[in-house]
């Protein structure tokens, strides 16, 4: 998987072009804190037939893989869910927007109501698909030229230099933080702690991850994919038998 780490910075500031800002490309979710482990799967499954004894059980890679494939291929879904996974995402508030529409997470979000927004935006990098291609439920994405991505650049720069310019006139004017913000862009950086379980966060990869050999292929658009890829590789790390698991069953959630 190849995530971006482009940075772009934009630091001109003059009466003609507005505001000091920063241009950022990058979109991070970073793993702090987590109580998720394949043997905790086992053991919440085997309370059914060994009772309080599964808590105290310790079982071989062989057995706990074998009946973690057997839960995901059966659906048995519930095992996976007694666990968690704590993350840091720090990207434009567009792409927090995304996360939100899977009702699984416990959300904190940085508040523009309690604190003052930072003159960060968004912007792509030059990896980034820029052209959208076909009918609706069957688009493609295809390069950009230069001249796109020169475009892309210099309209959302006029723009974000406005808004955070109307931004700062409304705060030194006293404007309540909360109203004040109305003038901001999606394309703002926020940051959110999110936590989810296992069972949860494979069904949020399904979704917004696009792989040509799962079940049902998903089109993500790619802001919130990194993001997905970047938890996946934690989810892999800290349950592999379980993330292979759900590779081996076409990456569709229990």
């Amino acid at each position: 998987m190849t995530i971006s780490t482009t940075v772009e910075a934009e630091t001109t500031e003059s009466l003609v072009f507005g505001p000091e800002i920063e241009l950022r490309s990058t979109i991070t979710a970073e793993l702090v804190d987590h109580t998720a482990s394949d043997l905790g799967v086992v053991r919440a499954a085997r309370v059914s037939t060994a009772g309080e004894d599964a808590h105290r059980e310790e079982r071989g890679d062989a057995y706990i893989a074998g009946l973690i494939q057997y839960l995901m291929r059966s659906r048995h879904g519930s095992p996976f869910e007694h666990n968690s996974l704590t993350f840091l995402v720090h990207a434009p508030i567009f792409t927090i927007r995304h996360m939100m529409r899977h009702r699984m997470w416990s959300f904190n979000e940085e508040s523009a109501r309690y604190k003052d927004l930072k003159n960060v935006f968004y912007v792509p990098d030059r990896d980034r698909m820029l052209r959208q291609e076909g009918k609706p439920g069957h688009y493609q994405y295809v390069e950009g030229s230069e001249q796109d991505y020169e475009l892309l650049s210099t309209s959302t720069s006029e723009a974000y230099r406005a808004a955070f310019r109307e931004y700062q006139r409304l705060l030194d004017a006293g404007i309540a933080r909360e109203l004040a913000r109305i003038v901001l862009p999606v394309a703002t950086y926020s940051t959110v702690y999110a936590t989810c379980n296992a069972r949860s966060l494979m069904h949020f990869l399904a979704l917004r991850t696009n792989r040509s050999d799962a079940t049902y292929v998903s089109h993500p658009q790619r802001e919130i994919e990194l993001v997905a890829e970047q938890m996946e590789n934690e989810f892999a790390r800290l349950m592999p038998l379980t993330h292979a698991s759900f590779e081996k069953c076409g990456r569709v959630s229990p």
